[in-house]
């Protein structure tokens, strides 16, 4: 039966995800930053819902007070395609870095474009980090977090990998805070699987980690041990 709902459900996403896309791609020229961040929103809401109702896949969200009110950057654990939808519904106005094939793909890369993502090529080094720093700043500008996935690909539960110092180095430049969030959807939505299973993802938000004057290293292994110790602890607590 899940995976009969794991198909109902990805025929939902596949084909209310490009419907609704279009409608954004056409509305987004007469919205503002934030009119486009509520469009997103709805979908993003949209998709989860349905993912609550199809296979009983819910999700609870702890620490959400520790999210300061100006804009910062976010590390994010990254094992599911569960949070880079979950971000929008969850999190106030942002713009994650992506790689930049998703801008290839059509209708989602038009409105990643439209929704001002940081798309950069991950095998140009230090001409992607110079990316992210322009662009981030100006993001900030607007009113923005910007959203990092520090280990740079989705990767099995359980296992993590040196966090790029790209975050980092932006939160530094522009003298904003990183604040660190676990989950553990991989265990539900697994890397690249088809079956979802039922459950309840939690996702914790940490308090936020100082970066001036320190090494960027310093900063990033403070930031992954306090993740991946809380996607330990979320399993362990069920």
């Amino acid at each position: 039966m899940q995976w009969l709902a794991s198909l109902v459900f990805t025929s939902y996403l596949f084909v209310w995800t490009p419907l609704y896309g279009l409608f954004y791609v056409a509305a987004s020229p007469f919205l503002s930053f934030h009119g486009r961040y509520k469009l997103a929103r709805f979908w993003a809401r949209s998709i989860l819902k349905g993912l609550k109702v199809i296979c009983r896949l819910d999700y609870r969200l702890e620490g959400i007070e520790n999210i300061p009110a100006e804009p910062g950057v976010f590390y994010m654990k990254h094992s599911s395609a569960w949070e880079t939808i979950a971000q929008m519904a969850l999190f106030p106005p942002l713009v994650w870095v992506m790689k930049r094939e998703v801008l290839r793909i059509p209708i989602v890369g038009w409105g990643c474009t439209l929704a001002g993502c940081i798309a950069i090529d991950r095998k140009s080094g230090t001409t992607a980090v110079t990316q992210i720093l322009a662009q981030g700043k100006e993001r900030f500008e607007r009113g923005a977090w910007v959203m990092v996935f520090p280990e740079g690909t989705r990767l099995p539960p359980g296992e993590t990998r040196k966090y790029g110092v790209s975050g980092a180095l932006l939160a530094q430049a522009c003298q904003k805070l990183i604040v660190p969030i676990a989950h553990d959807a991989g265990y539900f939505w697994g890397r690249r699987a088809f079956a979802k299973k039922p459950g309840t993802i939690t996702v914790r938000v940490g308090p936020p980690i100082q970066t001036a004057g320190r090494e960027p290293r310093d900063i990033n292994a403070q930031a992954q041990a306090w993740i991946e110790a809380n996607v330990v602890s979320a399993q362990q607590s069920r």
